[in-house]
């Protein structure tokens, strides 16, 4: 199972109050891998990044995706030696494409408490 799949297995088996909706797109190309829906009725997209170092690599068009939704959009990050995850918002992709994993924009959650944050997020 590639790394990026089991993550998304991962989060799911988490995150059960999230409605997840796996994006598999090759016409939208830089569209998040998903689509959750909160129990307040919130939307919101999650991109999922592996990473082995520092880095974390973006197509041109996810970045652009980004930069044109600031809003409601997330990339969780990821390193397979660690525990938790990162939860970065969709507006810091240009710093994150600059600063890579260690950006500070981040927070450091485990799946259990990014549920607790994506359900918290209010329409």
């Amino acid at each position: 199972m590639k790394p990026e799949t089991k993550l998304w297995h991962e989060l799911k088996r988490n995150t059960s109050k999230i409605t997840w909706t796996r994006v598999e797109n090759t016409s939208l190309l830089g569209t998040p891998d998903l689509l959750g829906y909160n129990t307040s009725g919130h939307f919101f997209t999650v991109e999922l990044k592996i990473t082995y170092n520092n880095k974390i690599r973006f197509s041109p068009h996810q970045i652009s995706f980004h930069i044109q939704h600031p809003k409601n959009t997330f990339i969780l990050a990821k390193k397979p030696s660690q525990a938790s995850c990162k939860l970065f918002p969709g507006a810091s992709i240009l710093s994150l494409v600059k600063e890579g994993f260690k950006n500070q924009d981040a927070c450091c959650l485990s799946l259990a408490a990014l549920e607790s944050f994506l359900e918290s997020l209010d329409a």
